[in-house]
């Protein structure tokens, strides 16, 4: 028996590409409503993330401990196992005491942004490329940024790592948004309605 090719196939089609650039929208919008409460209550949003972090790196080296366990007979059995341990190890202390991680993962962000900063504003005078003026502009901004964050270490731990988690999520969330409409909007145009 053959399939018929008609009219119903490809508005099924379209039909299924319409639902499933519409489903992106939506989950954009959810992740920009997580986004900007996330803004406005930047402690929790911080907590939120440490503890998120601190149950996926449990999880992980639960996996991977199952993994190494699972492949014992080969060369890398021990060095599945060691990093298992550390993934493990280092969730239990993320969850176990999540303020204080945040404080050390601030810190790290902040000497990043600094390091970065530095390295920007000295490579754009260096090379001074066609980029001169952007590069000097991001030397400048991550320096700033580094030294704001430093400045007010350790109570800016409490809001630096929500407020990155809350616009990362408001941003794809916009992404999301973007893709699903504009998707939406070609699969019309193609499809002729």
């Amino acid at each position: 028996m053959t399939r018929s090719t008609g009219a119903a196939g490809p508005r099924g089609d379209t039909a299924k590409l319409k639902r499933g650039f519409g489903i992106l929208a939506v989950l954009g919008v959810i992740l920009v409503v997580a986004g900007l409460i996330g803004l406005i209550y930047t402690a929790a949003a911080t907590l939120t993330t440490m503890l998120l972090f601190g149950w996926l790196l449990l999880v992980g080296g639960l996996v991977g401990l199952l993994h190494a366990v699972q492949a014992r007979h080969t060369n890398f059995f021990w060095l599945g196992v060691v990093v298992a341990a550390l993934n493990i190890a280092a969730g239990v202390v993320i969850i176990k005491t999540p303020e204080a991680a945040a404080e050390a993962l601030t810190m790290f962000a902040a000497l990043l942004f600094l390091t970065g900063g530095v390295f920007r504003l000295v490579g754009s005078l260096v090379v001074r490329g066609p980029q001169f003026g952007w590069t000097l502009v991001q030397g400048a901004f991550g320096l700033l940024l580094g030294v704001l964050v430093l400045a007010t270490w350790p109570s800016s731990s409490k809001y630096v790592i929500g407020t990155f988690f809350s616009l990362s999520l408001l941003f794809d969330g916009l992404g999301l948004i973007a893709t699903g409409y504009g998707g939406r909007r070609i699969v019309g145009m193609v499809a002729g309605k």
